[in-house]
């Protein structure tokens, strides 16, 4: 039986790699020259999500920006307790995927530098993020030049603590059982992480890694102080703290970053789009506007 379309596949796209989708529309925008779009549109789902979750993005930027090939990335539950030469293994077609699109430096230097809107979803999508730009800053360095670039950072990054790992992985994982499992298993990496940062004076929490990296103005290398970020938030996010995000924001802004900021009231963890799509949306074209006017005035 083949599968069905927006639940275990998705129209358009090639499934490059384990819960990793490529739409590659490069040979049907080949006059994009002066194009507002993004050429590419990089997203980190939130872990566990499925592809009919991801689709209300996917489908809403194909609207937006029909000339974007699309990266999608899903985020496998077991990434908190995966060994990292397994999270890079699974994470190498987002590099191809680059590659292929002309992302990198020695992909194709003969074309225009790319502009690409990246877009994460909670803890899981960001740390996914970090990861792919680890591995692109171990084999690239930084990227010479600016790419025309924007950041979207949907209910994250969060501190985490034990009642937001309990609703996290009680929310995804049905069988109580398994969700038992692995509750045990990451609650003894939590604490385990804890003791060692109280006895060392040093971060080895993962949660609070993620926090640190994402000040990072080149999280991924083509991003840099020009590159214009926006915090979507909820007042209602019970995974994701109001506070945690606006002092992650506050810091960001007050180390030089380019910050902008939408605040829901009523929404849940990722679910801002579904409650205010049209508000949610038009914040997304606005940052991207912010974006290309910061090109327009280098040239």
């Amino acid at each position: 039986m083949s599968p069905t379309p927006g639940v275990h596949s998705l129209e358009g796209f090639s499934e490059i790699g384990t819960g990793i989708y490529l739409r590659d529309i490069r040979e049907q925008c080949q006059n994009s020259e002066g194009t507002t779009s993004p050429n590419v549109i990089l997203i980190f789902g939130w872990m566990g999500a499925q592809l009919r979750h991801l689709q209300n993005y996917i489908r809403a930027y194909i609207k937006l920006y029909p000339d974007a090939s699309q990266i999608v990335v899903r985020c496998n539950p077991d990434l908190f307790l995966a060994a990292p030469c397994t999270k890079q293994r699974r994470l190498r077609p987002v590099i191809d995927a680059l590659e292929a699109l002309h992302c990198l430096p020695s992909s194709s230097p003969a074309q225009r530098p790319p502009c690409i809107l990246t877009h994460a979803f909670s803890n899981g999508g960001s740390m996914q993020m970090m990861l792919v730009g680890h591995m692109l800053q171990r084999k690239y360095g930084s990227v010479p030049g600016s790419f025309t670039s924007a950041l979207i950072l949907d209910s994250c990054p969060a501190v985490g603590n034990p009642k937001t790992i309990k609703l996290l992985f009680s929310s995804i994982i049905r069988n109580p059982i398994i969700r038992l499992v692995v509750l045990i298993a990451v609650y003894t990496k939590y604490f385990i992480g804890l003791g060692l940062s109280l006895f060392f004076g040093k971060r080895m929490m993962m949660m609070e890694n993620l926090r640190i990296e994402m000040w990072n103005p080149r999280v991924l290398p083509w991003m840099g102080f020009h590159t214009p970020r926006l915090y979507l938030f909820s007042r209602k996010d019970e995974l994701t703290p109001l506070q945690d995000v606006t002092q992650h924001a506050e810091t960001a802004k007050e180390r030089g970053m380019d910050v902008h900021c939408e605040l829901f009231e009523e929404s849940g963890h990722v679910s801002h789009v579904l409650i205010e799509p049209e508000r949610y949306w038009t914040s997304v074209q606005e940052v991207w506007a912010v974006a290309l006017s910061k090109e327009k005035e280098k040239d």
